[in-house]
């Protein structure tokens, strides 16, 4: 086995080779066929895609015995000398401007390119990292880049073209590299894992683009890495994983499945066994935006995987679309901008694991904000049916469940009724905040009506009081319980229970108050379609 590094064992040989840049290669192939070749190019892009490797390329192409060619013939002694492992050629000079890039060096590079090729066809300079040659540097170089002798050949390389000054920018041809797309980048992962006869699961070929980012040699870095590393068994996903420092997938399952049914317990302790793992919180909380970013992906475009907009394994998909399914739309976009605007805030906090547990708080607590999106992430958990609490957390295992309450419009009482139910919940907890609500004054009673006989008298009765400005009866009393005289507030104390009853006995059906659940309101699913349709009128 070869001690060089991937990336060098398997760096292309001709522009066919090289992926993801047709953009630039088919042009220079059509140049070199038409033989309109410029004495002068700049190449640009990203590190690791494609910019040196393709300059000395061309320089293989200008200088084949049966070119300028497109397609180097690879026998002859120029291409030999230029090959992936040849000893190099001494007409063609590769320069690294970060070491090289004063005016000296300048001046002997302009001394020494007047001088004709020793055995080529062109004296070729490719000097890479053009960006760190000087400002008298590029200067010295100017009048012998615009106007070179015929047998000699400029190819700048730079990954910030915009630091080359634009006299020298302005006598070139210039060609953008671009990042590698990650379909592309994977199939070629892929070929290069199968001509080192090393298996490899399927997930992680994604994880290694990933974690490359759209450069070739920094995935074959990467890819080089995983290999070396290999058992009997080949590259595993586990070891993957922990090799690249990403969150393992049961983690992400589980956090999202906590986010999903509000189970405040399951989520922090997620984030416990995210720090006791000795996991980054900060790649933990990237890789769960990640996985969010896929479940609002899928959860409007269901094919997404089919489409390739997403790029996991099956059994991740599936798991995936599942998720997607327990969330409703404005859920799930809350959920990723407050993750999103998290992991902005953990750039540089002293305590990443203070400000994960208060990401995973907020995304808990849509009750308490105010916002819009918090309002529209309510309504969702009301439409599919999850209870929750002010405080956020979902009614798991041995926690009551809490109901809704109506407001006085659905109960029919007067403002301050109906809306404090006993077992807690919002509306009592703002009842309890504000206190009982003002009683209205009392009707007048007549002057000629007689007091009020004692109890123990069977033969006399209490008369009965005023009714209360609401129109709202107060319940019968207890059988056999001794009646109590009536509060100014319409037959109700202030936590809204009834005390007395009026002297003409039962209710009217059309006073008798709404029938309530085993909760003590109404159930919102109930409620659901008539808003619709009122607001839809």
């Amino acid at each position: 086995m070869s001690s060089l590094a991937l990336y060098r064992r398997y760096r292309p040989e001709s522009f066919a080779e090289v992926i993801g840049q047709e953009h630039v290669t088919d042009p220079l192939q059509q140049a070199l066929r038409n033989n309109r070749v410029n004495h002068a190019y700049l190449f640009s892009g990203p590190r690791g895609c494609g910019k040196t490797t393709s300059a000395r390329i061309l320089a293989r192409c200008l200088n084949c015995e049966k070119g300028p060619t497109p397609t180097p013939c690879g026998e002859c002694q120029s291409c030999q000398d230029l090959a992936r492992n040849g000893p190099g050629s001494i007409d063609v000079i590769e320069i690294d401007a970060a070491s090289h890039g004063g005016v000296d060096d300048a001046r002997d590079l302009r001394e020494k390119a007047f001088f004709g090729p020793a055995g080529s066809r062109y004296k070729i300079y490719i000097i890479d990292e053009a960006h760190m040659v000087t400002s008298a540097g590029f200067n010295a170089l100017l009048k012998v880049v615009e106007e070179p002798p015929e047998h000699l050949k400029f190819i700048f390389a730079t990954t910030e073209p915009e630091k080359v000054i634009g006299t020298i920018r302005s006598r070139t041809h210039h060609y953008p590299f671009r990042l590698v797309p990650p379909g592309t980048l994977r199939d070629y992962l892929g070929e290069v894992c199968g001509k080192e006869d090393i298996p490899v699961e399927e997930g992680v070929l994604p994880l290694v683009v990933r974690a490359g980012a759209g450069s070739v040699r920094d995935s074959m870095s990467v890819m080089d890495q995983l290999l070396a590393g290999a058992g009997e068994d080949g590259v595993t996903y586990a070891m993957a994983t922990s090799l690249l420092g990403y969150t393992d997938g049961s983690l992400l399952d589980s956090v999202v499945e906590a986010f999903a049914t509000g189970d405040g317990a399951a989520a922090f302790e997620v984030v416990d066994r995210v720090i006791e793992g000795g996991n980054d919180p900060r790649r933990f909380v990237a890789d769960l935006l990640e996985r969010l970013r896929d479940l609002v992906i899928l959860a409007a475009v269901p094919d997404a995987a089919e489409k390739g907009l997403i790029d996991a394994p099956a059994d991740v998909i599936e798991r995936m679309q599942a998720q997607a399914g327990t969330f409703g739309a404005a859920e799930l976009s809350r959920a990723a901008d407050l993750v999103n605007e998290g992991l902005t805030e953990m750039r540089g906090a002293n305590s990443p694991r203070l400000q994960l547990e208060l990401i995973c708080a907020r995304v808990l607590l849509p009750a308490a904000y105010g916002d819009e999106r918090s309002v529209m992430a309510r309504l969702d958990r009301i439409e599919r049916g999850v209870n929750f609490s002010a405080g956020g957390a979902g009614t798991g295992a041995g926690a009551p469940a809490m109901a809704y309450v109506p407001g006085p419009e659905v109960h029919g009482g007067a403002p301050g009724e109906g809306s404090v139910e006993p077992g807690g919940g919002p509306a009592a907890a703002r009842a309890a905040v504000r206190g009982p609500a003002p009683a209205p004054a009392p009707a007048p009673a007549p002057v000629s009506a007689p007091p009020a006989a004692p109890p123990a008298a069977p033969a006399q009765q209490p008369p009965a009081p005023a009714p209360a400005p609401s129109g709202a009866p107060p319940a019968p009393a207890a059988p056999g319980a001794w009646p109590t005289a009536v509060s100014a507030g319409g037959g109700r104390r202030p936590g809204g229970w009834p005390t007395a009853a009026p002297a003409g006995g039962a209710q009217s059906p059309a006073q008798a108050p709404a029938p309530s659940g085993g909760g003590g309101g109404l159930d919102p699913r109930t409620l659901w379609p008539n808003i619709l349709e009122t607001v839809k009128n």
